[in-house]
């Protein structure tokens, strides 16, 4: 999904006067001028976000096609679409580790060049098994890089939190509804093979390792050398600057994180965030193409949809650090949920486009989600262990769901009980993430 650039305050004698919150944001300090190495990172974060969901959307759009051609049942296409979030939780758990063995900047690039190795291979690899073992390579690598990104954000954008969130939140929805669009129509234009159609994706993916690359010396430093604010604090003797006197010192022994109400609240939150979406990334088009629609068109309903979250992405993360409370954004997210899934029962084709924006609105709980992780912890450490707890966590959660969703629709014959089965997973999702959405901290809760 990282603690801070150095800041001005921590090079003058005199701090500016700053409101401190929670968040980590500081409206009112001045912004730092961004050198050279502060605009590399940001285009290595949105080239690396622009590559978290491809992998994942191009094969649904070809998701018929890949079952005919390796010959995969229903129940087999469920578990190919619960491959994701297993991936996520087992590797995610990681990246903290790997983080400060190689540096966030290092395991980036690294899981760049294992999404591009990923995508390369698995419509090459041979038979279902090769296809999963190639595509558990690809997700190994954004499973990492899901979790560093909020930490990379805190660490070196401790003033921008929201901004940056909702940067490469836009770019991660930008890439994830690209590849649900021009997936089919490139295919067809390059002969038809869905093989060719998904290792395409492949260039994209080496496109994102190349500003990581001097990036990956960084082991904690800020852009142009200096280390960050929140690192030496957890890390050295000097003294937090005063505007930050009030907050607690972070501990050098990881957090109990597992005693904090909010991080379960918010890893159930996740999880449930992560099966709508998963559901909807990898049935969706089947589900139009079901009710008649074209393949082509089903493709382009599934962009609209991840589409929605390329503007939204951007704007919910900044609303949400600017209120003390998430639940209101939850509970709007979740009513679009209820209603689209409705409508795609009760009229799958004639109101597509409808359903089609709002289950794309309700799917913006992912960066909501992500920006609660930066907003309910106070320390770089502490998100760096919030994110990988509520990710992985979350991920597990998550893996039954679309596989499940593939057992029902094979054996029913229809989608009504999958529908129904997706509709009645919004409501916990709503009741936890008002929970999750509540103004606390997970240090102040884990040392209770």
């Amino acid at each position: 999904m990282m603690v801070g650039m150095a800041s001005e305050q921590t090079r003058t004698t005199t701090p500016p006067t700053t409101r401190t919150s929670a968040v980590g944001e500081h409206p009112r300090t001045a912004p730092r001028a961004w050198d050279w190495g502060t605009r590399l990172l940001v285009v290595g974060i949105v080239l690396a976000a622009l590559n978290l969901r491809p992998a994942i959307t191009s094969l649904g759009a070809l998701l018929e096609e890949v079952r005919d051609g390796l010959g995969m049942s229903g129940s087999v296409a469920g578990l190919l679409t619960s491959v994701p979030p297993l991936c996520f939780a087992v590797f995610g758990v990681m990246a903290p580790r790997l983080a400060r063995r190689f540096g966030p900047g290092a395991v980036v690039c690294a899981g760049m060049a294992a999404i591009t190795a990923g995508l390369l291979l698995r419509p090459y690899a041979g038979g279902t098994a090769g296809f999963l073992a190639a595509s558990a390579l690809a997700l190994m690598g954004i499973a990492v890089s899901n979790v560093l990104m909020p930490v990379i954000v805190k660490r070196h954008f401790p003033d921008r939190v929201g901004t940056m969130t909702g940067l490469y939140s836009m770019a991660l929805a930008l890439g994830t509804s690209a590849a649900a669009a021009i997936t089919v129509p490139m295919t067809e234009a390059l002969g038809g093979s869905w093989r060719t159609g998904l290792a395409l994706w492949a260039g994209l993916a080496a496109a994102a390792v190349l500003p990581w690359l001097p990036l990956a010396r960084d082991r904690g430093t800020a852009p142009g050398g200096t280390r960050a604010a929140g690192e030496r604090q957890e890390r050295g003797p000097r003294p937090a600057p005063q505007a930050h006197a009030r907050a607690p010192q972070p501990s050098a022994a990881p957090l109990r994180i597992t005693r904090s109400r909010t991080a379960w609240a918010l890893a159930v939150f996740f999880g449930l965030q992560a099966t709508a979406a998963y559901i909807t990334m990898g049935w969706m088009p089947q589900i139009f193409r079901d009710a008649g629609v074209p393949a082509g068109t089903a493709g382009l309903l599934l962009a609209v949809t991840m589409a929605m979250g390329v503007p939204l992405a951007f704007v919910i993360p900044r609303v949400a650090t600017r209120l003390p409370r998430q639940g209101p954004i939850v509970l709007a997210l979740g009513g679009c949920g209820l209603v689209g899934y409705a409508g795609l029962y009760l009229a799958p084709a004639g109101g597509a486009w409808v359903w089609a924006l709002l289950l794309g609105i309700a799917n913006c709980a992912f960066p909501l989600a992500l920006t609660m992780v930066g907003m309910r912890a106070r320390t770089g450490a502490g998100v760096a262990q919030l994110s990988a707890f509520a990710q992985s966590t979350g991920y597990l959660i998550s893996i039954p769901g679309p596989l499940l969703v593939g057992v029902l629709y094979q054996h029913s014959g229809g989608w009504g009980l999958p529908l129904a089965l997706m509709a009645a997973l919004m409501v916990p999702q709503t009741v936890v993430g008002v929970l999750a959405g509540r103004d606390r901290t997970v240090e102040v809760e884990a040392t209770r």
